[in-house]
């Protein structure tokens, strides 16, 4: 019966209706995924083969070569799995920042009226976007292990060592300390950007701040420093020394971690270059001539008028770039780095959970990927042109 605005009830209204069907669709998906696990249980029960997740608690019973947490063969397959994502998310974050910014750099030199500057940035294009990125990867690895011995070792200053065991660098002798002060970068970069936002809007108004940069610079190291000195502003350093074979002290980073954090940066850089110049070409060339004409500088007009016009066309295929960046971490089995990849095959071959332990692979995987993609979704909500 229509209702007194003459539309129709609400169960004959073609939205209840689609909602309806929309949620049918959801329980027979979800029934039919209960029903083929269940399926596969049973299966699995009568053949012998082991399931369910009660192995997370079971003794791992081997060992991680390199790990950036503490790992022994008696702790669990749930702290394995933690480690090997920790070397996932090191290596990934590293990558991340080296491309990002090279890849900046590059897009930039790109674009430069110098000839030989410009050939050089698009020779690296070419050479590191069109050669397999495995085959990168391994080339940097066996670049590393040819390396000469640690008592022949590069040294820079007795500080820095280069060898085939990896690149050995002085490390704070409190390293959470240190992991303290990066978070708290994060917080002091919000405040500076809302400091740079208020400076402008001031500055529009017709007011005055002094040196705002410089400012917003101290905004951005202050919870830093300020959670350094809260932690006793301890200020030791753990430095490297030979002792016999091998060095002592300090942070070893090994040839396999340098060969993939290098194998990832350097090919993703290749790709943001070309994200980057494809977004500062989209400005129209007219805004960056009326900017030229009222005498704005080369640095004001890219910060208040390339970059943020750039970031809407940059944001989406960066964001891209970055899940590929996290994902293809897991080249990293193919030169022994104990990623996450690399300490699921181990887990699944022990504990004969394969089921599991892939699916739990795969969702650590899943999750990075949508964080990554929500971030970029909130950053591109920001910088979008708003409707009047």
């Amino acid at each position: 019966m229509p209702t007194r605005a003459g539309r129709p009830a609400g169960w004959r209204a073609a939205g209840f209706r689609a909602t309806l069907y929309q949620l049918l669709v959801v329980l027979v998906l979800v029934g039919l995924a209960a029903g083929m696990t269940e399926t596969a249980r049973r299966a699995m029960q009568e053949r012998g083969i082991a399931s369910g997740f009660d192995f997370l608690l079971d003794r791992a019973g081997f060992a991680i070569g390199h790990a950036f947490f503490a790992f022994s063969p008696e702790n669990t397959y749930l702290q394995a799995f933690v480690v090997g994502l920790g070397n996932t998310l090191v290596v990934a974050a590293a990558g991340l920042v080296t491309a990002s910014l090279l890849g900046t750099v590059l897009g930039l030199s790109r674009l430069s009226g110098n000839w030989l500057l410009a050939r050089a940035a698009g020779l690296y294009v070419e050479l590191f976007r069109n050669t397999p990125q495995l085959v990168q990867i391994v080339f940097w690895y066996a670049l590393f292990t040819l390396l000469p011995g640690p008592r022949q070792a590069w040294s820079l200053g007795d500080l820095v060592f280069f060898s085939n065991r990896g690149l050995i660098l002085p490390w704070p002798a409190e390293p959470w300390v240190l992991g303290l002060a990066l978070l708290l970068l994060v917080p002091g970069a919000t405040l500076a950007a809302g400091f740079l936002r208020w400076s402008d809007r001031r500055r529009r108004a017709g007011g005055r701040v002094p040196a705002p940069l410089a400012l917003s610079a101290v905004l951005a190291l202050a919870p830093a420093v300020l959670g350094w000195i809260a932690a006793g502003a301890p200020a030791g350093w753990s430095v490297p020394a030979l002792r016999g074979f091998n060095f002592a002290g300090g942070l070893a980073l090994s040839p396999e971690f340098l060969a993939l954090y290098f194998g990832l940066s350097f090919y993703i850089a290749a790709f943001v270059a070309e994200i980057v110049r494809a977004g500062i070409l989209s400005v129209g060339r007219g805004q960056i001539e009326a900017a030229q004409a009222v005498g704005l500088p080369r640095s004001e007009l890219y910060r208040r008028i390339v970059f943020p016009q750039a970031l809407r066309v940059v944001v989406p295929p960066l964001a891209a770039q970055y899940i590929s960046l996290v994902k293809n971490s897991s080249l990293g089995v193919a030169i022994g780095y104990p990623d996450l990849f690399s300490v699921t095959n181990t887990v699944l071959t022990l504990s004969g959970n394969t089921i599991e332990a892939i699916a739990i692979m795969a969702a650590v995987y899943l999750t990075l990927a949508l964080a990554i993609g929500a971030v970029a979704d909130l950053v591109n909500r920001a910088v979008r042109i708003r409707e009047r």
